[in-house]
């Protein structure tokens, strides 16, 4: 059987977490482990939500203050 699996913004960065690429691959990891099982007996196809990233990238340019701010697919993009 083939399983579509999304992990959203907060099973890469939890609620309250700083923002680092450490606490990101700490939490990507926890997902594989309980996913492993599943990927024994299925076929599965992961995608991931970036709200936390793109969120980031939106507070550092909003850090300039003469230059216009990127829209969000722009920002999703770079992510």
């Amino acid at each position: 059987m083939r399983i579509v699996v999304a992990l959203g913004g907060n099973a890469l960065l939890q609620r309250g977490q700083h923002m680092t690429a450490e606490l990101q691959r700490a939490n990507v990891s926890v997902a594989a482990e309980a996913l492993a099982p599943v990927a024994l007996k299925h076929q599965l196809v992961l995608s991931h939500g970036n709200g936390p990233q793109v969120g980031l990238l939106a507070l550092q340019q909003a850090s300039y203050e003469n230059v216009d701010p990127y829209p969000f697919d722009v920002l999703g993009a770079q992510t």
